[in-house]
């Protein structure tokens, strides 16, 4: 049993880079893509469109990184919040705690002398008991500063990363090339990442890769689309 914690902790870790990687790149690709697209129809100006990405790009990052750090805090605020409340249960009504403890345990099947048993030794140690609290019957677990820091910064540089791939062709191209290029980079990102993150769940990688390419070429046809009310040339 103890072999397995360090599996099942690295896999928690391995699963939530993940999901912080998908989030931060799906973002600033979709979000940056619909802007290009849609400055690139208003104004058909290399400049205008580079300069406009590359604010869009860097506002991106910087946005989703911060969001992603104060949302993380907020969480670590909040069970810090509910630890102490628990704590002043536990000293106030140790009885009734005692009672959910032995309650959580029933539910999972145990009984007779081995759930007193169980009952006894969680709430003979204050910080376990806490835990089990905490983890049992809030389903919270401690979120460490470390983690949230590291999660933001991958938030924000995929962000940057993704951002960039739609906005990469117009660096070399002129615009109504940069237009396609644009779209179809960013529909094989957009398709890759549907993939990848399907195959670090439980998902279909190709229904997942089209779900989330259709997603993405939505933003690029409402920018589009508006551009379009905007044109200048």
């Amino acid at each position: 049993m103890d072999e397995q914690v360090p599996f099942l902790l690295e896999t928690h870790a391995k699963t939530s880079i993940v999901s912080q990687i998908i989030l931060g790149g799906q973002d600033g690709l979709v979000n940056v893509l619909g802007i290009i697209l849609g400055v690139a129809t208003a104004s058909g100006e290399i400049r205008i469109i580079l300069a406009a990405g590359l604010a869009a790009t860097f506002a991106e990052s910087i946005s989703m990184g911060a969001v992603a750090y104060t949302s993380k805090m907020a969480e670590k605020d909040y069970y810090f919040a509910e630890l102490e409340r628990e704590k002043k249960e536990i000293k106030d009504m140790p009885e009734e705690e005692k009672a959910e403890i032995r309650e959580i345990y029933r539910a999972k099947g145990f009984g007779g002398k081995l759930l007193d048993d169980i009952t006894t030794h969680i709430t003979s140690n204050e910080k376990i008991w806490l835990s089990t609290m905490m983890r049992e019957e809030l389903g919270l677990a401690p979120v460490k500063t470390r983690d949230i820091v590291n999660g933001s910064l991958i938030v924000g540089v995929a962000a940057l990363i993704g951002s960039l791939i739609c906005l990469a062709p117009f660096f070399f191209l002129n615009v109504q090339a940069g237009v396609i290029a644009s779209v179809v980079v960013s529909a094989i990102a957009l398709f890759a990442v549907g993939v990848y993150k399907a195959k670090n769940s439980l998902g279909k990688p190709i229904k997942s890769g089209i779900e989330i390419t259709i997603i993405g070429m939505g933003a690029a046809i409402v920018g589009y689309g508006i551009g379009l009310l905007f044109k200048t040339y």
